[in-house]
Parts: C-alpha cells; structure tokens; sequence
C-alpha cells in the first residue's frame, strides 16, 4: 500500500482528549493506493504542544473522515477540489471530537506531497 500525506500542516488548535489538554494539531489529506484502488482520507491529530519544540504527536486524538474509496489512482483534479473544501471537512471532524483547528495561526508552514 502507497500512503501519501498530499498536504500536511501544524496549527494552533485546542481541545482535551483523554483528560490531556492539546494545544496543536497536525492536520492532513492522506491517499491511500493498493491494486488499482484508492482511498482519499481528511485526518486532523490533536497533540499537547508543550513549548515551541514539543511535535510529539500522540495518536489517542486522531480523527478522520473518508472523502473517497473507489477504483482508481492519485488524481490531482480530484485532490484540489478535496483541498478546496478541506478546512469546512476539518473543521466538522474537529468539532465532532470536541477540537478546534487555529487555522490562523499556522504552527509550520504546509507541506505536500
């Protein structure tokens, strides 16, 4: 299986899982290819962010939502228009979980792949 973070970046968020308070968040368009099958999935991973040097992400406050499965392969048109809706899709999952995305305060600047 090929799994390609296809835009990654680090904000600001807040939010208490599992009785920790997480200051940052870690959020991504993940694409997942196996055998002529694709998967495009939008992840956001709280994490506590203690200092300016804490990226240590736990994974007990990961949440993601599939956008798509199907037969197929990496398709940039279909991956910007998953971009371009990408926070409002975070913004549900976040909520959902009890989380805010900062989104105006970037933590790192973005990162594709």
């Amino acid at each position: 299986m090929a799994t390609v973070n296809v835009y990654e970046q680090y904000f600001e968020a807040q939010g208490t899982f599992n009785g920790v308070k997480r200051k940052a968040a870690l959020v991504m368009l993940v694409s997942d290819s196996e055998a002529g099958q694709i998967r495009y999935t939008a992840a956001v991973n709280f994490f506590p962010h203690r200092d300016d040097e804490d990226y240590a992400v736990s994974y007990d406050a990961y949440f993601e939502k599939v956008l798509y499965e199907g037969k197929g392969r990496r398709s940039k048109k279909k991956e910007q228009a998953f971009l371009e809706s990408f926070r409002e899709t975070i913004d549900a999952v976040a909520a959902g979980a009890g989380g805010k995305v900062k989104w105006d305060k970037p933590l790192r600047d973005a990162r594709r792949g």
